[in-house]
């Protein structure tokens, strides 16, 4: 189930956050999966991209802990 979503700024990239603690990378204009992020022991409970759309942080509350992404 998602629980967490946001757009990249140039608006190509949707980074979604899942109670499996994944982090999930996808097309907006195609809808595929791009990336898997895995990093977080439970819920994803929040994502936001920098400005820049270089980096995406990730968080969740359960676990207590925050991941940093590099983008490419």
């Amino acid at each position: 189930m998602v629980l967490s979503v946001a757009f990249s700024p140039d608006g190509m990239t949707l980074a979604s956050g899942d109670r499996d603690g994944m982090v999930i990378l996808w097309d907006t204009a195609s809808g595929e999966q791009l990336r898997a992020l895995d990093g977080h022991m439970d819920w994803v409970s929040s994502v936001a991209f920098s400005p820049d759309g270089l980096t995406l942080a990730s968080g969740s509350y359960r676990d207590g802990t925050i991941v940093l992404w590099v983008i490419d």
